[in-house]
């Protein structure tokens, strides 16, 4: 087995468990910028989004929407990041599909989203022909 997070849900490697059902698994990331981020992940091995059926997305949301919850009730601090790193060009390290739950801290300097600033609004009708495109594929 070569995925740790299959490893970490087969018990061969260690893993700091917030929640494990049949489905989905929650543990806390080996590196702390902020306590309290934590990982959710399919227990099947499914390596990038464009492979994880709409269930276990679901279920993955809904442990997200708990572990926030959870991380709030334990004094989290005032912000929260959710997000996914897809793919190599995305950013993924670990090729096992993942959110991260993020607790932040206002000028915590994390995920600078735009290093450069903030990007000028694109024309509407560029923002209408990429929607239209996005919409005939679905």
């Amino acid at each position: 087995m070569d995925c740790v997070f299959c490893r970490m849900l087969a018990g061969a490697a260690p893993a700091s468990f917030v929640h494990r059902d049949q489905h989905v698994a929650a543990f806390v990331d080996l590196r702390q910028a902020v306590d309290g981020h934590v990982l959710i992940v399919p227990n099947r091995h499914v390596e990038t989004l464009y492979e994880l059926d709409e269930d276990t997305a679901g279920r993955l949301m809904a442990l997200a929407v708990r572990v926030a919850r959870a991380l709030a009730a334990d004094g989290a601090p005032p912000g929260l990041n959710l997000w996914q790193s897809n793919g190599h060009a995305g950013g993924q390290e670990v090729p096992h599909v993942h959110l991260h739950v993020q607790p932040r801290r206002v000028g915590d300097g994390l995920m600078r989203v735009y290093p450069n600033g903030v990007p000028a609004p694109s024309p509407r009708e560029t923002l209408d022909a990429l929607a239209a495109r996005i919409a005939a594929r679905l």
